[in-house]
């Protein structure tokens, strides 16, 4: 059945690669390694690409430690795999970068939009002091907000969503066949979120509908259904200022 945006209650957000520019952030916080190591020949498409394998299998070896010490070791591994010599203070830096991970510059005003006409929610990988610092760089204030330390799993996992979708049915009264997820990792988001029955918007920042990059985040061999594709958050809350005149 094709839905309309305005059918929705809650918007569920990833928001690391939807809301925040973590492949920036992720690239500019590896920088003082290369430097360290005199090294210009370690292209941002290897480190990110290598960073998303890595990742993924310390998030699954360790689901329940903090995201900012998964990422410590996750750069002291994968600068052993790109053939560098870290510090442990270099692997410390690394791991508590995300308060300095910028958004992007449509997000603020497209959820100050959104807010608007719905409830917004985040489920996010990173601990609550990381996803603290830069909600103050997100201009709103999300009616819920769940992390991997509240669940003691990351994503895809499914515990994840189905926290999330209890949580939000016991506090909030929202059943799951009004919330929207909104996210731009087919691999963290969208298939796990189709799986839990939820309705789906990619945010497709990597332009992988377009034969773009998967960047930091890991590949899918079969790209799962999606309801409503945009581009950027603007051109979602462009479309939902549409969806709602109609």
């Amino acid at each position: 059945m094709t839905r309309n945006l305005r059918d929705f209650e809650a918007l569920t957000f990833d928001c690391y690669g939807t809301l925040i520019d973590w492949e920036s952030g992720i690239w500019d916080a590896f920088q003082p390694v290369l430097a360290a190591n005199q090294r210009n020949d370690v292209t941002r498409a290897l480190a990110l690409s290598t960073f998303a394998q890595l990742e993924n299998e310390q998030e699954s070896a360790t689901p329940g430690l903090l995201y900012a010490e998964l990422l410590s070791r996750v750069h002291a591994i994968l600068t052993e795999a790109l053939d560098l010599e870290s510090t442990k203070e270099l692997d410390t830096d690394f791991g508590n970068s995300v308060p300095h991970w910028p958004a992007f510059a449509d997000t603020a005003e497209a959820l100050r939009y959104l807010k608007t006409r719905y409830k917004l929610v985040i489920l996010s990988n990173v601990h609550r002091e990381g996803l603290a610092a830069s909600n103050r760089k997100l201009g709103v204030s999300f009616d819920a907000i769940y992390t991997a330390e509240d669940i003691g799993a990351y994503k895809p996992s499914p515990a994840n969503f189905e926290y999330m979708l209890s949580h939000l049915q016991e506090e909030h009264g929202i059943e799951t066949s009004k919330i929207l997820h909104t996210a731009q990792s087919l691999f963290h988001d969208h298939v796990p979120a189709k799986a839990c029955g939820l309705a789906n918007a990619w945010i497709d920042r990597q332009g992988l509908s377009q034969g773009g990059s998967w960047g930091a985040t890991a590949e899918v061999r079969e790209r799962p259904q999606t309801d409503f594709v945009f581009a950027s958050m603007e051109e979602m809350a462009e479309a939902v200022k549409v969806d709602s005149r109609g």
